[in-house]
């Protein structure tokens, strides 16, 4: 122990006098989205509107050792006794002196690889405490002090999360992203599984004993016999079928005993004939009770979900007043811009909720649900369709562009089925809201959320045949279904937001790192052990161009055995230009009044430079990480992809301050207090989807010292 570290932990172990053995230190942020009920609100007010503009950095904390040409930072850090806690591209663990940016400690997992990792949970009673960290699919608990991990949780402090599911997944891909939540002794957790058409894990929700590491409970959230929910499936369906998965995280009813989580949709994404029904718990809100993991109640937002249209976060808990009653609420953000308002204890909606009629799928052996929830309050507050009438008006030759393309394409509202001709969707599949959900001002009741605008389309492809395929034809499958969703291979304009392009693979890397990469994954890019040897021979071949006319026997390719169509990925919808091609705004912040379920404000968030070189106001832009909103009527935000950080004001929508980082902040901010002064704090870790530079950095920020 170095002597930094030695007066640190002196330091700590006063600071437990002062504030109290079991107390975590006021005024700071010790839980993933500030609290318990993922409000990120903070009461600071000492930075506020009438001197935001003053607000210059302080410290700049470099997290080294960036893997991938989009690596990215999406952490939410925790602020515990004048202490931030954040990790690195590569999924290190630094602790520093949170006024300063002076680091105490750093913990590197043995596992640990460029990845994900969006915070951490933590846990204390009495002198002993926990800080609960992921990386890949392994579960730490560190001593917050020192940075170690506590040998008597799992095996020398981690425990394998891929065990414990009641089913064998170690084949599978796996991991947890984003942070569980504690309650009482027991650490509470979701994951990110595969969601193509290769075997894929299921997203059962477990929950962990905070001091050893064994599991307490599990809720399976792809029902099996005799459980409620399992008629929503095909008999067997919890044999094959994955996903409905937690990747979020979670909120905390502490009093009640609650837990609140949304889910994802159920493997394969956008082709469900192996898992025709509603498919619960799939897309759903789920209030489970935190003590045993038994449901209380649920909510299905998106039945048999065809579109990717996950929950991506927890909902929010609110306390809202409506029709002269005071309501303890949860508001759930989603995808499509839809704003779920539920009662807290039994799910019943607050604003009415209409099932109505949707498109139905042509592609034989697909069973589409007839209908789908909509919201009557609040309205959406993402755009809902693409069709001629919302065409880009950026220029005239864009706009006819747009036009041209769009006569060759099925239009309409977003609930359009994927088809064998091209389907437009917007929001996108990651459009709406995507993890960073919202914020809540429990002073006046608005809710606070960014969007992203920009469309995409989709279609799909027969997956088998029943001759034998050149190896090149076979790997375009196998690519289309498991890599498109991210990747293209196709070079075009493009200004970031798009499927980075594997057009050019053979020049980058070797035939060796590519199968390196398939088996463990590296940042946002998931792993896929589950391929078949013929899967990764074609998949290699078709991205290296090297099959020539050798066959595959199409047995060799189980994963598309398994699925009659496949997608040809989330395709950009961009005009010769590189500029999205509905009308602006292209993302949004949006406050929204959760009393009387009416919009307050939209206002664009981000710009494109090039535009705003030539006098275009703001159009916003393609955004990922979430807002905080202060009582000194602020609400801060970074995700947009010009990289800039801002604050706007909470009760008109307008920019107060903004500050030009070297990345993308695509994460959602914190601010604390230490010793009277407060601070602001984001990652510009860039990279991740909008795929703009990677960045290593945090920043933070105060107010000039007087």
């Amino acid at each position: 122990m170095n002597r930094l570290t030695r007066s640190w932990v002196i330091l700590w172990l006063l600071s437990l006098a002062a504030y109290g053995a079991s107390t975590v230190a006021p005024r700071q942020w010790p839980v993933y989205g500030g609290d318990l009920a993922g409000t990120k609100y903070s009461e600071l007010s000492q930075i506020n509107r009438s001197n935001v503009a003053q607000l210059q950095p302080v410290w700049v904390f470099h997290a080294p050792e960036i893997a991938g040409r989009l690596s990215t930072i999406e952490c939410n850090p925790l602020v515990i006794r004048d202490v931030i806690y954040l990790t690195s591209p590569s999924l290190k663990v630094f602790a520093l002196e949170a006024a300063t940016g002076q680091k105490i400690w750093e913990f590197v997992a043995p596992t640990s690889r460029a990845g994900v990792n969006r915070g951490f949970a933590y846990w204390e009673q009495g002198a002993e405490r926990r800080l609960f960290f992921s990386a890949g699919p392994f579960l730490y608990a560190l001593d917050p002090a020192t940075g170690r991990p506590v040998p008597s949780f799992g095996k020398d402090g981690s425990i394998d999360m891929r065990e414990g599911l009641d089913q064998d997944v170690s084949y599978f891909h796996f991991r947890a992203n984003t942070p569980g939540i504690v309650y009482r002794d027991l650490l509470i957790m979701g994951s990110e599984v595969g969601e193509g058409p290769s075997p894929a894990a299921p997203g059962h929700i477990r929950a962990f004993d905070v001091r050893t590491g064994a599991r307490r409970w599990i809720f399976h959230t792809i029902p099996r016999p005799g459980e409620p929910g399992h008629e929503t499936w095909p008999p067997d369906a919890w044999k094959t079928v994955g996903g409905a998965n937690s990747w979020g995280g979670f909120t905390l009813d502490e009093k009640r005993g609650i837990v609140f989580c949304g889910t994802g949709s159920a493997s394969y994404d956008h082709y469900g004939g192996n898992r025709i029904g509603k498919n619960l718990y799939a897309n759903c809100i789920l209030a489970l009770d935190a003590a045993t993991g038994k449901l209380k109640w649920h909510f299905q937002a998106v039945h048999h979900d065809l579109w990717d249209y996950d929950l991506p976060c927890p909902p929010v808990l609110v306390r809202i007043r409506h029709n002269s009653r005071s309501i303890d609420a949860l508001v759930q953000t989603t995808k499509m811009g839809h704003l779920f308002v539920l009662e807290r204890e039994s799910g019943k909606p607050v604003f009415p909720i209409e099932e109505r009629p949707v498109p139905q799928s042509t592609l034989p052996g697909e069973q589409t649900w007839p209908t789908q929830p909509h919201p009557v309050k609040p309205p959406p507050y993402a755009q809902q369709r693409l069709t001629a009438a919302e065409a880009t008006d950026l220029d005239p030759e864009s706009h006819a562009w747009a036009l041209e393309r769009l006569r060759t394409m099925r239009t309409g509202d977003m609930f359009l089925p994927p088809g064998l001709d091209p389907a437009v969707t917007l929001p996108q599949f990651n459009g709406g809201t995507d993890w960073g959900g919202g914020a809540f001002n429990p002073r006046t009741g608005a809710f606070f959320v960014n969007t992203s605008n920009e469309a995409e389309w989709i279609s799909m492809v027969p997956s088998t045949s029943r001759r034998p395929l050149r190896l090149g034809d076979a790997g375009s499958l196998v690519f289309h279904a498991n890599c498109s969703t991210c990747h293209s291979t196709t070079e075009g304009p493009t200004t970031g937001g798009g499927p980075q392009s594997l057009r050019n693979v053979p020049d980058r890397l070797t035939r060796e790192q590519v199968t390196t990469l398939l088996q463990t994954g590296r940042g946002a890019m998931p792993s896929f052990p589950g391929l078949s040897d013929g899967e990764r021979r074609a998949l290699l071949g078709f991205l290296f161009r090297d099959g020539g006319e050798e066959m595959i026997d199409p047995q060799s390719l189980p994963s598309l055995e398994s699925m009659r169509y496949v997608a040809t990925g989330h395709n950009e919808f961009r005009d010769p230009k590189g500029f999205p091609a509905n009308k602006r705004p292209w993302g949004t912040l949006s406050a929204i009044d959760l009393n009387k379920g009416e919009i307050l404000w939209q206002v664009p968030l981000g710009t494109y430079p090039q535009l705003e070189a030539k006098g275009y106001p703001p159009t916003g832009t393609f955004n990922m990480g979430g807002p905080i909103v202060t009582a000194g009527g602020l609400v801060f935000i970074g995700g947009a992809m010009d990289e800039r950080f801002r604050a706007f004001d909470s009760d008109t929508g307008r920019v107060l301050w903004q500050y030009q980082m070297d990345a993308g902040g695509y994460a959602t901010p914190a601010t604390f207090e230490v010793r009277g002064r407060q601070y602001v704090v984001i990652a510009a870790g860039g990279g991740g989807k909008p795929e703009t530079k990677s960045g290593d950095a945090y920043y933070c920020f105060t107010l000039p010292e007087r």
